[in-house]
């Protein structure tokens, strides 16, 4: 492999390994502190404890408030998973999308912006809606969860719509993600650790901590659980372009995003009430699955005379093989990209399916149109998938 593969693959499981850490450290607080009992009896000190059981050992764990002077000394910190998270995604979002000339960034044959413009449109938008996030959350308004909540929601919904408007559907995802995921980040290294810092710089110099500090950083913990899951789709997006390319993506994207939160609450959510949340979720992905689906097909295996093999052939030469080979043209892709070479006529047939989904229903391939592939060509390979791809 080539320096530009090694880059994204070890980038890519580097990232992979310190998202799991992250998200699962992150759900076990959430749901510890939503399960929490009060001790019986009482002990000073103690404001919930819960016992569990696991790989052949009893567990006794305590949430505490300490007295000043009480501090550990060793206290274990949960913070580097988030911040090797981050940086790594940054990283290959570089890699993937800013240091291949547009290609999965944009349209190169009739792109709405610039690759220069779609990268300060991807990264402003990362960065400023942090800011913007915080403002809100740190203003009056936060003192309503639904008016803040609400009006975060619908700025979202602008940066969805705008983000999938100019970007390639698979770049606008993966930037929804990065933007969500440096909110989270943020949330962990700007807000809650510097709140517990505080907590125990007062412990320590034997003054009463001011717990409420703590209140609040729970607070960005929360917010953190709740976008996770619409985090790790928008990571996976890439896979099913269905859900990215498609007039109507960045409702999508919102769908996907409400979906999220409601397997969130049903998962690490409190009460019996809380399984109520499947209902809202499962109504999203439905609507997902009807934004995404094709349109109704005509019947192409009789919208014209039988296909010859050999026309077919003609066009994924001229459109297809120039990538998908041993040695493609384009420098940035490695050999046989997706381990789909279409030199061989018997290649061609048993890729007829998936020729389907990414030529003719989802459009997304080729990759960016960037070898000009027309509807006339998209409509013969269509019919000739339907005649049976003899």
């Amino acid at each position: 492999m080539g320096l530009h593969e090694w880059m994204n693959l070890l980038l890519r499981w580097t990232h992979f390994i310190a998202g799991i850490a992250w998200i699962g450290s992150s759900f076990y607080f959430v749901w510890l502190d939503h399960h929490l009992s009060q001790p019986a009896p009482p002990r000073e000190g103690v404001v919930g404890e819960i016992w569990m059981v696991h790989s052949g050992g009893f567990y006794q764990v305590e949430r505490r408030r300490l007295s000043p002077g009480q501090v550990p000394a060793s206290l274990h910190w949960f913070k580097w998973e988030a911040m090797i998270t981050w940086i790594t995604g940054m990283l290959l979002l570089a890699v993937v999308y800013y240091f291949t000339r547009g290609v999965y960034l944009v349209d190169v044959t009739a792109p709405r912006i610039s690759v220069g413009g779609a990268i300060a449109l991807g990264l402003g938008a990362i960065v400023l809606s942090w800011f913007v996030y915080d403002a809100i959350w740190r203003s009056p308004l936060a003192r309503s969860s639904g008016i803040a909540t609400t009006l975060s929601l619908l700025l979202l919904a602008l940066v969805s719509y705008v983000l999938c408007r100019e970007l390639s559907g698979r770049a606008a995802f993966l930037h929804l993600g990065a933007l969500l995921g440096t909110i989270m980040v943020a949330n962990v290294w700007v807000r809650i650790l510097p709140a517990q810092q505080e907590m125990i710089d007062a412990t320590k110099a034997g003054r009463p901590a001011d717990y409420s500090l703590g209140d609040q950083a729970k607070q960005r913990s929360l917010h953190n659980s709740y976008v996770t899951f619409a985090v790790l789709f928008f990571m996976l997006s890439p896979h099913f372009p269905a859900t990215s390319s498609g007039p109507w993506s960045w409702i999508v994207a919102l769908l996907l995003v409400g979906a999220g939160i409601a397997a969130r609450h049903v998962m690490i959510g409190q009460g019996a009430k809380r399984l109520w949340a499947a209902v809202p979720g499962a109504l999203a992905i439905l609507a997902v699955a009807v934004l995404t689906s094709p349109p109704k097909a005509h019947d192409l295996a009789s919208a014209g005379p039988p296909v010859p093999f050999a026309v077919v052939r003609n066009i994924v030469t001229a459109r297809c093989v120039t990538c998908h080979s041993a040695s493609p043209a384009f420098p940035t892709f490695g050999p046989t990209p997706g381990g789909v070479s279409f030199v061989d006529d018997a290649s061609i047939r048993a890729h007829a399916d998936r020729i389907l989904v990414r030529v003719v229903e989802t459009k997304t391939m080729p990759l960016g149109n960037m070898t000009a592939m027309t509807e006339e060509e998209r409509e013969t390979i269509g019919r000739w998938v339907h005649q049976g791809a003899k």
